[in-house]
């Protein structure tokens, strides 16, 4: 049997990490205290002590992970090495698919370079000057 001390803790912050979810570990562990990553849909504090076959659910800006802790790492691979620490739900991978190729339809806004001409600035006022007449 081993001790405490040999055996090596699995921090779900220091997992997130190590799986490319987040870029840095601070990130990770930002998210998981906002309650974006919830382990076995339960939140967690950012040292939770992660197994295999645990199930977390990330989400990250619009999109959402379903996904199940297939391996253990505390430290940061390359992304094919990642990829082998979990493996997503299908039903999971079709709802991100789904989302960006919505979001990619939708028309993208148009932004003018630099400050507003004087043209721009004078048809702004106008239009801030009538929507205070209703």
């Amino acid at each position: 049997m081993q001790s405490d001390d040999t055996v090596e803790k699995f921090r779900i912050d220091k997992w997130l990490f190590a799986a490319r979810f987040f870029k840095t570990r601070s990130l990770a562990a930002e998210a998981i205290e906002r309650g974006r990553v919830t382990v076995n849909d339960q939140r967690v504090k950012p040292a939770k002590v992660l197994a295999i076959g645990d199930k977390l659910t990330i989400r990250i800006n619009n999109y959402q992970y379903d996904i199940e802790v297939l391996g253990l790492s505390n430290k940061r691979g390359s992304a094919s090495v990642a990829q082998q620490l979990y493996r997503e739900t299908d039903e999971s991978r079709e709802k991100r698919e789904l989302l960006a190729a919505r979001l990619k339809a939708q028309p993208q806004p148009f932004y003018t370079k630099g400050r507003p001409t004087k043209r721009d600035r004078r048809e702004i006022e106008r239009f801030i000057s009538n929507q205070d007449d209703y």
